[in-house]
């Protein structure tokens, strides 16, 4: 069954927690099925982390991108065993693509482990420890924020680089640009400038050299095009092809994200419905200020679970 307005979102960075997905884990044998495969791949106990922490370890990029992998992978995984709909579009926030790729039929999840691992590593080995950062601007439209940047970076990179709602994009970049940034966009006007706690200064240009690092072991991982279309981050529309699926994933690390536009193209669609699959209610929250007529339900627990099922049984 094929619900004709329903989309299911993934989450990435950022949404992780230590104990997420326990109650769904304690419920759900799928958690903790889809978590013991990615740890065989990687080697290490993935699902320790994440249930145990400490959580200064899975906030790092290299454990965090794949921990977010395989959330959104399990909370799939107990959506099919449910027996929910499959969905009309999927679409993924940053690392959350992969997830979506995988639940989309074009990337097997063991594919996919070794996958994200790579790209977590190129990302956080691409600048020297210190010298990249983001912030979140708040309340500044985001033609004054691409100015705010244009005029702040100087010699340096300075890019706004999630479109995650209206009034509120993210920028990256180097340290003191970034920092220049913020001070400039406060002075502009915004409510709040704030300073991200990541170690990565993603989707910006510093990312280049991790992009075409990636693009090879794209080039040698087995992809297909989604069975469901699945809206990219860097194009908010689906790929022709396969070789411009993996073009549009090597991009995606230093292009912005377009999650507003995703949105919007999802709701041109005809979605009234997405799902959250995954810990956190971040996509819930920036749904509900993009376009209040799609009805966005957070899944990271059993009681999500169930509401989603019931809202979606006839749909």
């Amino acid at each position: 069954m094929t619900a004709a307005t329903l989309a299911i979102l993934f989450p990435g960075q950022g949404s992780q927690s230590v104990g997420m997905l326990a109650d769904l884990a304690d419920v759900h044998a799928e958690v903790h099925a889809t978590f013991a495969e990615a740890s065989e791949v990687l080697g290490r106990d993935l699902w320790a982390i994440a249930a145990e922490g400490p959580a200064e370890e899975l906030n790092r990029t290299e454990i965090t991108q794949p921990a977010m992998l395989c959330a959104g992978v399990a909370v799939w995984r107990c959506w099919q065993a449910r027996g929910g709909p499959v969905p009309a579009a999927v679409a993924g926030h940053s690392l959350g693509e992969y997830s979506a790729l995988v639940c989309a039929g074009a990337l097997d999840f063991s594919d996919a482990v070794g996958l994200v691992a790579e790209r977590a590593r190129l990302m956080q080995h691409a600048v020297p420890a210190g010298t990249g950062a983001m912030a979140a601007i708040l309340g500044l439209d985001d033609d004054r924020v691409r100015a705010v940047c244009a005029e702040q970076a100087g010699t340096e990179v300075l890019e706004p680089v999630n479109f995650n709602a209206p009034g509120q994009v993210v920028i990256a970049g180097h340290k003191a640009a970034v920092e220049r940034g913020a001070a400039a966009a406060k002075a502009a006007g915004a409510k709040r400038a704030v300073v991200l706690a990541v170690s990565v200064p993603s989707h910006c240009a510093l990312m280049q050299d991790s992009a075409a690092q990636l693009a090879e072991r794209l080039a040698t991982t087995p992809l297909r095009l989604p069975a469901v279309p699945l809206l990219h981050n860097a194009s908010a529309a689906t790929a022709a092809d396969v070789q411009e699926l993996r073009t549009l994933l090597a991009r995606q690390i230093y292009s912005p994200v377009r999650w507003v536009e995703t949105v919007q193209a999802l709701r041109g669609m005809g979605i009234t419905t997405a799902l959250e699959a995954g810990p956190g209610k971040v996509l819930t929250g920036l749904g509900k200020r993009i376009d209040k007529t799609i009805r966005i339900l957070p899944v990271l627990d059993p009681a999500g679970l169930d509401h989603a099922l019931e809202v979606t049984a006839d749909a």
